[in-house]
């Protein structure tokens, strides 16, 4: 009879490694099921190296140049969630998804995905073998659909899952357009007169002699520093955000880097506002995505705290899973971070107590969510007036500063 290596989580959350002989990987699972444990790997240990040359083969094409857009994912787990609805193997499944494929990563990832199944993996091994296509989240869930048998819904529920975090993303990204693309185009027409038009002015005052009022002299001195200076003003302005964004970026790659940043970001007024409950929301539906597809608690909040996209809510996330670990509530140790409001405490209080800890959590970010829309709004309109008031006192100070000169130098000539 077989041997099954497997991975598993029993009812403390402990991660447990054993081995189990059955006769097929649904016998195995099954067993492991019987044992009180959640299995989340498990693979035939005859069957090992030829699965790893198949996939080994496969890799090499699915490293390819090009990157899978969330987008291709979210529609792909859809038509698969079809597909296993409709009672279809999952290998031909997959096999009919991959020659709707046009040539490129996608279609790379998925016959390698069904090579790897033929080779006696599981999907959720299958996927977790391409961590460029499939995150862990995506991975757990569906390991959890194949324990429950209910890899159709879970596949449904990732999809409108995915389709939620992109349209949160897309307002947000949405809202931005407008104030960047107006202060690019603001910044290079300033640039342009500091550039050439206002060392022609320069040029006039000298000639002329006359004693400049204070805004003209700084004026002049931002356009010299601007166009002369050492290094010139110009080539600051230019690679000044290329490296704020690596030294961003080089902060961010420690844990307390980016712990540090999202701190700090967090109080940023009206940003910090955005930024918070755009996290809250993203935790919430994670986590009660999770434990509404079956997925143990402590397992969840650990799939949770990693993909957070926060650290400070990560962090929140890791006081939790201690709590909870040590058989205490989920509401107390949030409470004490200090990280949500009281509202989403309560209600993740309440869920607890009544056992729909998931549903309690899926609304709070459905809230959330809506809350997110009004701050984008809000911020959209407030930009307009803000921007036109910004950019009409910049305007307002070059042609004072330029024109006041002028004006005493038409009254010296007069007299």
């Amino acid at each position: 009879m077989p041997t099954f290596a497997y991975e598993a989580m029993n009812q403390a959350g402990q991660q447990v490694k054993d081995e189990i002989e059955a006769s097929s990987t649904e016998d195995a699972l099954a067993k492991i099921r019987n044992l009180g444990y959640f299995p989340t790997r498990i693979r035939e240990k005859g069957g090992a190296s030829k699965a790893k040359g198949k996939s080994g083969a496969k890799k090499s094409t699915s490293m390819g140049f090009g990157i899978i857009g969330v987008k291709a994912i979210t529609q792909f787990t859809r038509q698969l969630s079809t597909l296993q609805d409709a009672g279809l193997p999952i290998l031909r499944s997959l096999n009919i998804l991959e020659e709707q494929q046009k040539p490129g990563p996608m279609k790379n990832v998925l016959r390698g995905v069904a090579e790897d199944i033929e080779g006696g993996c599981t999907l959720s091994e299958a996927f977790s073998k391409h961590p460029r296509a499939f995150d862990r989240l995506y991975c757990n869930m569906v390991a959890a659909g194949e324990t429950g048998g209910v890899l159709d819904t879970i596949l449904q529920r990732l999809a409108e899952f995915m389709e939620k975090a992109q349209k949160l993303k897309r307002k947000i990204v949405g809202a931005m357009i407008y104030p960047v693309v107006v202060v690019l185009f603001a910044g290079g027409i300033v640039a342009g007169i500091m550039y050439f038009v206002i060392p022609k002015f320069k040029e006039i005052f000298e000639d002329f002699g006359i004693t400049l009022p204070t805004v003209t002299n700084i004026l002049l001195y931002a356009s010299t520093w601007f166009t002369a200076g050492k290094p010139p003003g110009w080539s600051v302005v230019l690679f000044a955000p290329f490296v704020i964004l690596i030294l961003y970026k080089l902060i961010r790659s420690s844990k307390g880097g980016r712990y540090a940043t999202d701190f700090i970001g967090l109080r940023i007024p009206i940003l910090g506002m955005l930024m918070g409950k755009t996290a809250v929301a993203r935790f919430t539906r994670t986590l009660g995505t999770l434990i509404n597809a079956g997925v143990p608690i402590l397992e969840a909040i650990n799939i949770t705290r990693e993909t957070s996209g926060n650290e400070v809510y990560g962090r929140a996330m890791e006081k939790v899973h201690d709590s909870i670990r040590e058989g205490e509530s989920f509401a107390n140790p949030l409470r004490a971070a200090k990280v949500v409001d009281t509202l989403v405490v309560n209600m993740i209080d309440v869920g607890e107590e009544t056992g729909e800890l998931d549903k309690m959590l899926l609304k709070i970010a459905d809230n959330y969510d809506e809350e997110v829309d009004v701050v984008i709004e809000s911020l959209v309109s407030l930009l307009e007036p803000v921007m036109v008031i910004l950019l009409g006192g910049i305007v307002g100070f070059i042609v004072l500063a330029l024109f006041l000169p002028l004006v005493s130098l038409i009254q010296s000539v007069q007299e």
